[in-house]
């Protein structure tokens, strides 16, 4: 990720989003939903959170959180995360970036449902703190068309962006 200087950095995790970005994940059908982050520390706190919600006593107490909590997993790296998508799919995903700056390599959400439907897997990738970091984005096949809202401001928190976008994506359409 990126700070606001537009510096490399690991950003941290919160409780809050990887709550909702389970429950957004399982609502749209999503197989798995990687959490990435270099840090240890950061890799076992998520571990305990997911832990309690799906082992311990959240798992009892709301089992709705306790089923879209298990579709999380931990990933050191996003090279880790395509791996894992690979194994599980027999073929490497299209890794597809978020962004709100300006980038090439633009995919309309159009595109991308296409995609998705020839069977093709896809790995979206969201950021926090500031965004996504340059690496990233050269190490993406695309870069997703930004979300727009209706004025100038763009920057959402990660689990609004990921709603919308998997909304768009894999939602009912009128």
């Amino acid at each position: 990720m990126v700070n606001r200087e537009g510096e490399t950095i690991a950003s941290a995790v919160t409780n809050l989003d990887l709550h909702d970005l389970a429950r957004i994940g399982c609502t749209y059908g999503v197989q798995r939903c990687y959490i990435v982050t270099p840090l240890a520390d950061q890799q076992a706190l998520v571990r305990r959170i997911v832990d309690h919600w799906t082992r311990g006593f959240g798992a009892a107490r709301n089992p709705d959180r306790c089923q879209a909590m298990k579709g999380l997993r931990i990933a050191t790296s996003l090279d880790e995360a395509a791996a894992a998508v690979e194994k599980r799919e027999g073929r490497p995903p299209l890794r597809v970036a978020t962004c709100a700056r300006p980038d090439n390599r633009r995919l309309t959400i159009t595109g991308l449902r296409a995609a998705a439907s020839n069977g093709s897997p896809c790995l979206l990738v969201f950021g926090t703190a500031s965004g996504l970091a340059n690496e990233l984005l050269q190490e993406a096949d695309a870069v997703l068309e930004p979300i727009r809202g209706a004025g100038a401001y763009n920057h959402l928190p990660v689990r609004a962006a990921a709603a919308i976008i998997l909304d768009r994506l894999a939602g009912e359409r009128a």
